[in-house]
This record gives structure tokens, C-alpha cells and sequence, in this order.
């Protein structure tokens, strides 16, 4: 198996710089004073900079103690350190994103078909080697990427790991390992009520111990209350759409695109905006749920009773306070300045680098203060974040050009889309389409990129840009040619959210509430099935609404 694994590797890597030796004059492109390394170099020289530059001073005199989003009213210099230290680094250090070919992507591709392909055709295989799948999409394209760009590519790879994954991943690590530490205990009747009332719930923490920690701390209840009905699918399917993701539309606490958006300097509570198209989707999905379980529950005996009721309680509620302090960290980070340090090349916030070691600590403190029974009675395990870790390690390595590529805008190989998404409900559909299959964190990302890069000229940096995609635009910016941004923003947000729960890819606790709700009997419907019987006509009736009343 592994010298097998090796072999294929050696063929994809051959095959890749191959491929990057047989283009024509890529080096001379990049080195020669022609129109295309002019383009790479709008990030620095005056006349690239001084039309945003313009816009970015206006603030300075009307909201200089404005600590939110210094980059929004920084000088020109001050803007080229945001632009290194957030993203915009690519123009200085990593590989330009014109000079990357479309099929660069093809790993991105290939893990993503993996993760949706793999459990259904080969499930043994993908149980005990999806980390290995997810290593080899990754290598495949890390060694070539590597060979060819030498340190512009190290800058790539470490800056996507720096400032994304690892902050991405400790997060989730810590909700989890949180949630885990607090179960519900008592007699719960599945009715039709109780089962509203639970989601109701569900949803409601979702934005604020995060869809992870939600479902975990809520689908064993749900699962207790409803294990004497014969028809509870239906229920655990529910559970999915509202509380793994929509639930988790109002706080970057609450899902991990919304992380990753605060990450690149979208206001922590900017995604309250959310709150309208979740309640509306919220009540038409309570709705039709109310009306499902109750033709279902009709049709059930009636319950098994055993003449004991034991009370409702919650045990390990110690840990709420390990939650605050999860909470108090990302707030911490996002509203703090305490300077940066510089690791190959990579500018690090220190800010950023206290929220994550609250978070761990906060998750060290969990698993110290609870009892081994709890979560023992919780059935918890390290599981299911053993598997979203290895499989995004891979999928945010083979994302990078896909990121370069469409943050290049019209001169990159993705010119093609970027001109044909141009509407905000473009950007609904196609941000969400692209979260149902190909997870939505990283789709997130890659169509925030998209926005900056169609919207705003390159010599932008991501803050300001993302100051502007909040609507943050000044009348007298306005009328120089700056657009505002906020139902862009608003409808990546919501199609990244929302869509998640389209597939059981389409979020991190889509699968983990699936595997729990299978281990306790519960048949759950296939990947396909999932879709064909569930989300097209549910969910994907209610999207084509919220487009109507949000996005046109």
C-alpha cells in the first residue's frame, strides 16, 4: 500500500512539472518588462496605489480612534503593511495568480471528488486511509509547486497554514472538546413540540459555541428523546440544516467561513447582518419540519413507559464558562493591536496568536475539570476532528492557486467566471453550489477573493477591500468609483452558511452528526440520497425565496 502510494505520487509530481516545463515563456514573462510582471507590480508603485489611496485617507480626519479596522483609514504605507500581513502578501512574496495555469487546481479537485466519492464506492478503504488520500492530494501538488517557484511557494504554503488552517483548525478543536465536556441528561419525549423546542435551541447556540459544538452538545438529547419512534430520520436530517449550519450564520464563532472572513478583517459582529435571511429560512424550515414530524409522529404507537421520569439537567455546565473564554479570546484578537512578528516571510498578529492560545487553554481546561465518565456518557471521542483536520490539511494546501488564480482577477486563468458572477445573487448561488460539494470554509474564501479582486483594483489591500465589502464606503468615495460591497459580502456569507448543509460534505459536523445518529441506529439516507429526498426539494426551494427577497 504505501510503496504503491509512493509510486503514485512520483507519477503525479513527474506529470505536474512536465506540464510547467512544456508552457510557453512562462520565466520570461515573469522577468521581462512586459505588460503581465506590470501587473504583478501595480501592488507598490504610486500610480497603482494612489486611486486607493485617496478613498483610504478620507476617514482619517472624521474617525482617526477608530480601532476596528485601522487599515480603513491608514495611509498609503500603513495599507502595504496590512496588504503583507493578511493576504495581500501574494504581490510581494508568493506566486502571482495570473502566471498560474487553471489545472493547478486539479488536486483541489481531486480531494474534494475523494472526500465526496471515496465513503460511497471504497468506505472501508476511506475509514482507515482518508488522511492518507488527503496527504496525497497534497504532496501532488506541494513537490511540483515547490520545484518550480522555490520560495515564492514556501511563502504560499506557510502563509495558508499560518493564517488560516491552524487558526481554522484550533477553533474547532476547541468547541468540540468544550462541547463535549457538558451532556443533557433526562426524560425527553420526541414529540412534535419537544423536537422544535430542541432545534430551536440547537440553533439558537449554534452562532455562538459554534455549529461544531451545537451539534455535539445537542444530537445525543435529540437522538435520547426520539429512540422510541420508529420514523425519526427525518429529525436527524432537520438537525443538520438548522443547527450543524444555518444556525451558525450570526458570529464568526458560529461556522468556519464566517472565521476565516473575521481572520481577513470582516467586523466580528458585521455578520449579524445575516440575521434577517436566517430567520426567514429558520421559520420555513420549522414550519415544514412541524408539519413532516407531525404526520410521522401520528403514525408511531405510543411511547414505552417505564413509571420513572428523571428530571431535565445539564452536567458539566462548568465548561460554559471554557466557552466565554473562547469567545473572549476571538473577540480579543479581532479588536486588539498588539504589533505582528514576521515567520518566513509571513506576518503574524500577535493579537491573533493569544486568541489561539486562549483556545487551546480553554480546551485544556475542559478536558482537565471534567469527569472521564461524563464524557464517557457522552460517548465522546477524537474522532471526528481527527478527520476534518487531516482531510482540510489537504484541502487548504491544494487551494492555494485556486486562491491566487481567482484573486487575480480578470488576468488570471478564472477570467472566464469572474466576468459571468457579477450580480450578489450570482455570488449567493455560486458560493453556495460550490459549499454543497467542495466544503464550504475554504469555497468562502476563495469567493471572498473572487469579490475583492472583481470589485477593486489590485493595489487594495484585503482590509480596506474588506472594510468596503462591509459597506463601510463614504459618500465621497462613492463618487470616486468605490463600490460598496455589503450585498456581495452578504451573499457569500449567507450561500456559504446556508448551502453547507446541502450534502454531508458541505460542513464539518454534517458528518460527525451522521456517524453519532448511524452508531445509534438510526438509518440514515445515502450521500445521494441525502440529496435527492431532503435538500433539492427542501432546501434548495427555500434558497431560490431567500434569492427573491434578499438578493435581486
Amino acid at each position: 500500500m504505501k510503496r504503491s502510494l509512493i509510486i503514485v505520487i512520483l507519477i503525479c509530481v513527474l506529470c505536474a512539472v512536465s506540464a510547467w516545463a512544456q508552457e510557453e515563456a512562462p520565466a520570461p514573462a515573469e522577468t521581462s518588462p512586459t505588460p503581465a510582471p506590470a501587473e504583478e507590480a501595480t501592488v507598490t508603485p504610486e500610480p497603482a496605489v494612489e486611486p486607493v489611496a485617496t478613498p483610504v485617507v478620507e476617514p482619517v480626519a472624521a474617525e482617526p480612534p477608530e480601532a476596528e479596522h485601522p487599515a480603513a483609514v491608514e495611509h498609503e504605507g500603513e495599507a502595504e503593511h496590512e496588504a503583507a500581513e493578511h493576504g495581500e502578501g501574494h504581490g510581494h512574496h508568493g506566486v502571482p495568480g495570473n502566471i498560474l495555469p487553471l489545472w493547478t487546481a486539479l488536486p483541489f479537485v481531486g480531494i474534494l471528488l475523494s472526500i465526496a466519492l471515496f465513503p460511497l464506492l471504497a468506505p472501508h478503504f476511506w475509514h482507515n486511509h482518508f488522511g492518507k488520500v488527503s496527504a496525497f492530494w497534497a504532496l501532488v501538488f506541494i513537490i511540483p509547486y515547490l520545484i518550480k517557484f522555490g520560495h515564492n511557494a514556501v511563502y504560499d504554503i506557510m502563509h495558508i497554514y499560518l493564517i488560516d488552517y491552524i487558526p481554522f483548525i484550533i477553533l474547532l478543536w476547541g468547541l468540540f472538546t468544550v462541547a463535549g465536556g457538558m451532556i443533557v441528561r433526562g426524560t425527553l419525549r420526541g414529540s412534535p413540540a419537544v423536537n422544535i423546542v430542541l432545534l430551536l435551541i440547537g440553533t439558537a447556540l449554534a452562532s455562538w459555541i459554534g455549529t461544531t459544538g451545537a451539534s455535539m452538545l445537542l444530537i445525543r438529547p435529540v437522538l435520547r428523546a426520539n429512540a422510541w419512534r420508529r420514523n425519526k430520520t427525518h429529525v436527524i436530517v432537520f438537525f443538520i440544516f438548522l443547527v450543524s449550519n444555518i444556525g451558525g450564520s450570526l458570529t464568526p464563532l458560529g461556522d468556519p467561513p464566517l472565521f476565516l472572513g473575521f481572520i481577513h478583517g470582516v467586523d466580528f459582529f458585521w455578520t449579524m447582518h445575516l440575521l434577517k435571511p436566517m430567520v426567514f429560512v429558520v421559520a420555513i424550515l420549522l414550519a415544514m419540519f412541524y408539519a413532516i414530524d407531525t404526520f410521522y409522529y401520528r403514525k408511531e404507537s405510543a411511547p414505552p413507559e417505564d413509571g420513572t421520569k428523571e428530571p431535565l439537567k445539564i452536567e458539566g455546565l462548568h465548561n460554559l464558562l471554557f466557552f466565554g473564554g473562547i469567545m473572549g479570546g476571538v473577540l480579543f484578537s479581532g479588536f486588539a493591536r498588539m504589533g505582528a512578528i514576521t515567520l518566513g516571510g509571513v506576518h503574524i498578529d500577535l493579537q491573533n496568536l493569544v486568541r489561539d492560545g486562549v483556545i487551546v487553554g480553554m480546551g485544556l481546561l475542559s478536558l482537565w475539570t471534567t469527569k472521564k465518565q461524563l464524557r464517557a456518557d457522552n460517548e465522546f471521542t477524537w474522532f471526528p476532528i481527527l478527520e476534518v483536520a487531516y482531510l482540510f490539511a489537504g484541502i487548504f494546501a491544494t487551494i492555494i492557486p485556486a486562491l491566487a488564480i481567482l484573486k487575480a482577477g480578470t488576468s488570471g486563468g478564472a477570467a472566464p467566471l469572474i466576468e459571468s458572477v457579477n450580480k450578489p445573487w450570482h455570488f449567493f448561488w455560486v458560493t453556495g453550489s460550490l459549499s454543497s460539494f467542495l466544503d464550504n470554509a475554504p469555497t468562502y474564501l476563495t469567493f471572498f477573493t473572487t469579490a475583492i479582486g472583481k470589485l477593486y483594483p489590485a493595489g487594495v489591500s484585503e482590509k480596506v477591500a474588506a472594510c468596503y465589502l462591509m459597506g463601510q464606503v463614504s459618500p465621497a468615495q462613492a463618487a470616486q468609483g468605490v463600490a460598496n460591497g455589503f450585498d456581495y459580502l452578504l451573499a457569500i456569507s449567507a450561500g456559504a452558511v446556508f448551502m453547507g448543509a446541502n450534502t454531508y460534505i458541505g460542513n464539518a459536523p454534517n458528518f460527525m452528526v451522521k456517524s453519532i445518529a448511524e452508531e445509534a441506529g438510526v438509518k440514515m439516507p445515502s450521500f445521494f440520497g441525502y440529496m435527492f429526498k431532503y435538500s433539492l426539494p427542501i432546501l434548495v426551494t427555500t434558497f431560490i425565496l431567500v434569492t427573491f427577497v434578499f438578493f435581486v
